[in-house]
């Protein structure tokens, strides 16, 4: 999928905020769902910007989430780790901001999106390994992240469960980044049994925070 570019009048360049490269790395099986809700909101609300919004929906495009042999025996071969996600990685080293948007499944991310976490975010692509007494990391091209996650669970379960999902986009992804991405992480806990009126301010608290980009 070709990244989206919308430029349109009043946008980021407009209220004097540079335009950004944006991978909106997207993962729900369903479209339907509340999830496509929040993208479509979130995509709307992005129209009135001048940045650049790469939607990277692995269910649409049909990402193999599994590791092969081939890629593990290579793991730390680079480029060859990086054979047959030429255009993955093309995508993820040319994005400025990253918005990151799922649901929370087995309190952690669903298997596709920890699929793709396992096969882009490798040697030569995420982090450098060629100093054996230092690991770097190398995605200092990201410069924000924003996380937008929904639990069936309440706060207090995810609590208890050390509530992965908020450390995966607080914690591991900016160490990729050397730590210098700015974070920002939006969720709706025990969204099974919220009411209309709470998933419509969690949309519309998506929609100020992707405005803000």
């Amino acid at each position: 999928m070709r990244p989206v570019v919308v430029r349109r009048r009043g946008g980021a360049a407009a209220r004097g905020r540079t335009p950004v490269r944006i991978l909106y790395l997207y993962c729900h099986p369903l479209a339907d769902s509340f999830h496509a809700a929040i993208r479509a909101a979130a995509l709307s609300a992005l129209k009135g910007s001048r940045h650049t919004v790469d939607l990277l929906d692995l269910y649409a495009e049909s990402f193999q989430p599994a590791l092969t042999a081939e890629e593990r025996r290579y793991y730390f071969q680079s480029p060859r780790n990086q054979a047959g996600l030429e255009a993955y990685v093309e995508r993820l080293k040319g994005a400025e901001a990253l918005l990151v948007q799922y649901p929370a499944w087995c309190f952690g991310a669903p298997a596709m999106l920890k699929g793709f976490f396992d096969r882009l975010l490798i040697p030569g692509v995420a982090y450098d390994t060629s100093d054996p007494a230092r690991t770097k990391s190398s995605l200092d091209n990201i410069r924000r992240i924003v996380g937008v996650v929904t639990y069936g669970q309440p706060w207090s379960a995810a609590f208890w469960m050390g509530d992965q999902p908020r450390k995966t986009v607080t914690r591991f992804l900016p160490w990729f980044t050397n730590g210098k991405a700015k974070t920002e992480y939006h969720a709706l806990y025990n969204v099974d049994q919220s009411t209309d009126g709470k998933r419509r301010a969690f949309v519309a608290r998506v929609e100020k925070a992707v405005r803000a980009l």
